[in-house]
């Protein structure tokens, strides 16, 4: 539990293939940690057992037939058992939550990159998510053909998404960028081309500054 706090901060990260999230989160987490805030990190598709099934699903390569609308409908399961059995009862102790990706993803991939219906990505994310959204949300933005160079360089083999094409990868940026432009009050956007220390710096500096009674 945080100090002095009855409720926690929900945090989430989000951006395109390879654009350094979860380099952050993890020094996000050191850096609360060490102040003694208890974290809790965690991912999506995924952080819990039954979500992490689904996950395989979704990323498997294998399984190119997949339509746009059972993608999105696996990704909103997976979302509402993972907020439910984790994160809810995490913030419920007081505890910081920071996610890997949350619903902005399902905006940014299933409805820009999959073009599917703002009207039908809008209800599916009502449906899987409620009332429940993040306290912050980091957008760490890269150009495309970075991003997918260092998925490249680290992983060799590609899953489902990271094999998608550019044109669909670029949409899912733009789709991103688009986000933190509506909704700069809870999106801020970090320039993710800078060195990894300035970056942790500004999401630090950027949390601080929202929370000043929290942190």
């Amino acid at each position: 539990m945080a100090p002095g706090t009855l409720q926690g901060l929900f945090i989430t990260f989000e951006g395109i293939e390879g654009s350094g999230k979860s380099t952050q989160i993890q020094l996000l987490a050191e850096r609360l940690q060490a102040q003694n805030y208890t974290c809790v990190v965690t991912r999506e598709p995924g952080g819990t057992a039954l979500a992490e099934k689904i996950r395989d699903l979704l990323l498997d390569p294998e399984h190119t037939t997949m339509s746009p609308r059972a993608e999105l409908l696996l990704y909103a399961a997976s979302r509402n058992q993972h907020l439910h059995e984790k994160i809810i009862p995490a913030l419920e102790r007081g505890d910081i939550v920071i996610c890997d990706r949350f619903y902005d993803s399902t905006t940014a991939y299933q409805g820009a990159g999959r073009v599917l219906e703002p009207a039908l990505i809008q209800t599916v994310t009502d449906v899987a998510v409620g009332s429940h959204r993040p306290d912050l949300t980091f957008f760490i933005d890269v150009p495309v053909a970075v991003g997918l160079d260092r998925i490249r360089q680290r992983h060799g083999q590609l899953d489902r998404l990271e094999s998608e094409t550019l044109d669909f990868h670029e949409r899912v940026r733009e789709g991103y960028l688009a986000i933190a432009q509506n909704e700069p009050e809870r999106v801020v956007l970090i320039d993710g081309m800078q060195p990894i220390p300035a970056v942790q710096q500004q999401i630090y500096h950027h949390l601080t500054t929202h929370f000043p009674s929290f942190l």
